[in-house]
């Protein structure tokens, strides 16, 4: 696959290759193009990869013994995707990605990236700072949904998600925020009259 520039540029921010590690990183990603209602991973799957979002919105989520699903995240334009206990681990996913919209993205495997990181010493720098950032992230959502209203949290989840509500359900935005989709109508209804 020809990667070029820009893409990896958006990909791997603030990272400057020379032309031998384009190579090298071409001959260890692929791209995909998913329809919107594919499932990326689903659980009890063995997580070897992870992705990034060049294109399109995906669903995290987790399926409870009742059957109920939890919106964990979703990940849009910019963002990397994986079952990431799972990933990190070497276990069987507890979680299921799927595309809420068409979506293209890149996908590398946990052993061509750690190969990368010996080759690449920069990548192992971007890596560590991107999950700092999603740690960080993580954290902050669990104690927002410790310590903010629900009005709050879905104030916030406007805010993080600027542009893909229109094409999210309301069922899968009540179930990332916690609260029923009445909920989200009265919390939508007030907003809108203040």
């Amino acid at each position: 696959m020809s990667l070029n520039n820009s893409i990896l540029s958006e990909i791997f921010k603030d990272v400057s290759f020379s032309q031998k590690e384009i190579n090298l990183i071409e001959s260890n990603i692929e791209k995909l193009s998913l329809k919107k209602g594919s499932t990326l991973l689903k659980a009890e799957e063995i997580v070897n990869n992870q992705y990034y979002v060049y294109e399109g919105c995906l669903r995290t989520y987790f399926i409870d013994k009742s059957g109920k699903e939890h919106t964990l995240q979703f990940a849009i334009n910019d963002w990397w995707i994986s079952d990431y206990t799972a990933f990190f681990t070497t276990t069987k996913a507890i979680m299921n990605i799927e595309t809420i919209q068409d979506a293209t993205l890149y996908k590398i495997s946990r052993k061509s990236m750690e190969d990368l990181f010996c080759k690449i010493p920069q990548l192992e720098t971007f890596s560590r700072k991107k999950m700092e950032r999603a740690f960080v992230s993580f954290q902050k959502r669990i104690l927002a949904s410790l310590t903010q209203s629900a009005k709050e949290r879905y104030v916030s989840f406007i805010h993080t998600y600027p542009n893909i509500e229109k094409n999210i359900k309301n069922y899968h935005i009540a179930s990332y925020l916690g609260i029923t989709t009445e909920s989200l109508s009265r919390i939508r209804k007030e907003l809108t009259n203040n």
